[in-house]
């Protein structure tokens, strides 16, 4: 790619540029750039959601079908700010920025759209969407001469080649919240849903996930798989597939990758000396573009195993109990300091933490009451704690707006219905009604628009 006339631009900009300098000047470059002609980009185009416009639409021409004539169906969205406007990570116009974005790729006339960009001449970041899941794809950084060529090559790289799966890492640093059992039937709905499915049993001490499906732990694959870090091709035998043919006549089916007896006894200092925990992530980039979904359950501790699934993740999923002050107060431990600490270790904006659900009781109202207060106080907490306060509202609150309180947290009560299928060795949600019900209703809250 020849980088001189973006450099150019890049130098041209005057400090404090407005966001219509900004477009005319840098903006037009980029898009050119990484791809996509005057034929292929609308400016202010209309998402559909009231009068809300974002400032470009782009998507590759196909034959006939000329994306400034048909708008339909758009690929990239990108939001400009001028130089007046703060995108430093941690400054609070960023955060604002950041929901304007997301705001416009849920909206009606962009649910084709997979990616979406902020760019003001000083910073750049590019976010994935995967269908109802935006998260960050390159961190946000900022752009000089010096490193110009760099990450423009990279956004347009992972433009023109993006991985297929979401992967999902299910955790919660306390036990007893459900991880094995929402990993497997949250597994089993997307399949119902027609989306190729992989889970992971990354738990090989308790080895629940692999037990509830009535398989048996590998003797020596995944930890060859995870070891031998020079070998990308995948071991023999290391993913299955698990069948259910309902009566319908269909099959259906997602895989898995079980538990390992190889690693089950092996104390954490020898894991650490064979196994970089960065390895599962590296390990799953060959399965991204297989899967639609990747779904790893983790152990309740913030140990190898869970480090390792948290590293390898695009977002946590963390089931908690209203009931249980604990899981609530383990789950702002993890959006506060665990998934934090692999952020700076990563440096690419992920993974990023889904808001918690309620997994596995009935609510009656003073019990939600109780829990209410209970999550106010850790908010509260949260936002007083220094030196890195946190606002933790739109993880335990999501609905929640400035100028509107919202208590809704999603909820899965049914949990007779769905434990109780782990005897039977198949997923709730193949056999119950009640259970389908409130898993498509997690798959329709969390991932699906």
């Amino acid at each position: 790619m020849d980088f001189s006339r973006i450099r150019q631009a890049l130098i041209s900009l005057p400090n404090g540029a407005s966001e219509p300098i900004v477009s005319s000047i840098f903006i037009t470059e980029l898009l050119k750039i990484i791809g996509f002609d005057v034929t292929e980009t609308i400016p202010g185009f209309s998402t559909g959601n009231g009068g809300n416009a974002v400032d470009y639409a782009v998507r590759k021409n196909y034959d006939s079908d000329i994306f400034v004539q048909t708008k339909l169906n758009p690929y990239l969205l990108v939001e400009v700010k001028g130089r007046n406007i703060n995108l430093h990570p941690k400054a609070a116009q960023y955060k604002s920025t950041v929901n304007q974005l997301k705001h416009y790729l849920l909206a009606p006339n962009c649910k084709t759209t997979q990616w979406g960009l902020i760019a003001n001449g000083d910073y750049i970041q590019l976010f994935r969407k995967h269908n109802k899941v935006i998260y960050p794809a390159t961190p946000c950084t900022e752009i000089t001469t010096d490193n110009l060529d760099k990450v423009i090559s990279l956004i347009k790289q992972k433009i023109d080649n993006p991985p297929k799966a979401l992967t999902v890492a299910v955790y919660n640093n306390k036990g007893g919240v459900g991880k094995t059992t929402t990993t497997l039937n949250l597994a089993a709905m997307l399949t119902m849903l027609g989306k190729r499915t992989l889970i992971i049993d990354f738990d090989p001490n308790q080895q629940d996930l692999t037990n509830s499906l009535g398989q048996k732990p590998k003797e020596d694959s995944l930890y060859s798989w995870l070891v031998n870090d020079k070998n990308q091709q995948i071991p023999k035998g290391l993913i299955n597939s698990f069948k259910v043919s309902p009566k319908s006549g269909s099959v259906w089916q997602f895989d898995i990758i079980a538990s390992d007896a190889k690693l089950q006894n092996l104390p954490e200092e020898n894991l650490r000396q064979l196994i970089n925990y960065a390895r599962l992530r590296q390990a799953l980039e060959s399965l991204k573009w297989q899967y639609d979904y990747i779904l790893i359950d983790s152990p309740p501790n913030w140990r190898f195993y869970s480090q390792s699934a948290i590293y390898a993740a695009d977002v946590v999923l963390i089931p908690t109990k209203h009931n249980s002050i604990y899981s609530l107060e383990n789950a702002a431990t993890v959006i506060e300091r665990f998934i934090p600490e692999i952020q700076n270790v990563r440096r690419d904006g992920g993974p990023i933490p889904l808001p918690i659900f309620y997994n596995g009781e009935s609510i009656t109202a003073p019990a939600k009451l109780t829990a209410e207060e209970a999550i106010d106080k850790i908010i509260e907490r949260a936002k007083s704690n220094k030196p890195n306060p946190i606002d933790l509202t739109p993880y335990f609150f999501p609905k929640t707006t400035s100028t509107r309180k919202d208590l809704h947290i999603f909820g899965i009560p049914s949990y007779a219905h769905i434990a109780g299928a782990a005897f039977s060795n198949i997923p709730a949600v193949y056999k119950n009604k009640i259970a389908c019900e409130h898993y498509l209703g997690l798959v329709r809250e969390y991932f699906l628009q």
